[in-house]
């Protein structure tokens, strides 16, 4: 089975890859297998070089992602966030780990009820701080709350250079 590898290398970024290729060759469930990779992203989280002058700058329209490693198991991608930029309610096509490098991604979480939703929690995720989650129970809006712009590191479960993202369904249901 041919499986394509995409990498750009960048400071850093290589002992993430590695650790993280070992962790999914381990086949553990999503839930496990976010948490070993949050606790490897917690020893190795880069530095803001992991991305280029350039690409930290972000766009003004909207917050950018910059896809730096794909392979089918997992995608490893920097995302910039301009201050006051956030995502639409969503969820995703797997497990996710982030790692905060600058800004404040304000995450909200919310449950699906089927014909609304309902807000189950808040947290404010600032510089150095990492966490991970797995599907169900991962509908989330995230926004950069603080005035400068933030950068994360996300890891995903899944191939977002195939997929073309890591959203796998957007909510448009009522918040009540």
């Amino acid at each position: 089975m041919d499986m394509a590898t995409t990498t750009i290398a960048r400071p850093g970024l290589e002992p993430i890859v590695s650790g993280v290729s070992e962790v999914v060759a381990r086949r553990l469930d999503a839930h496990e297998t976010a948490l070993a990779v949050a606790a490897l992203l917690r020893e190795r989280l880069p530095g803001l070089d992991v991305l280029t002058p350039q690409e930290r700058a972000g766009s003004p329209d909207r917050y950018v992602s910059h896809v730096l490693h794909a392979e089918e198991d997992f995608s490893v991608v920097g995302v910039v966030w301009r201050p006051g930029q956030d995502t639409v309610i969503h969820d995703h096509v797997s497990w996710c780990t982030f790692g905060i490098l600058s800004g404040i991604e304000y995450e909200t979480l919310y449950r699906d009820m089927g014909d609304h939703l309902v807000e189950i929690g808040r947290a404010e995720n600032r510089p150095g701080e990492v966490s991970g989650f797995a599907p169900p129970g991962d509908i989330h809006k995230v926004r950069n709350t603080s005035s400068e712009t933030g950068v994360s590191l996300h890891i995903y479960g899944a191939d977002v250079s195939r997929l073309g993202s890591s959203v796998r369904r957007v909510y448009d249901l009522p918040v009540r």
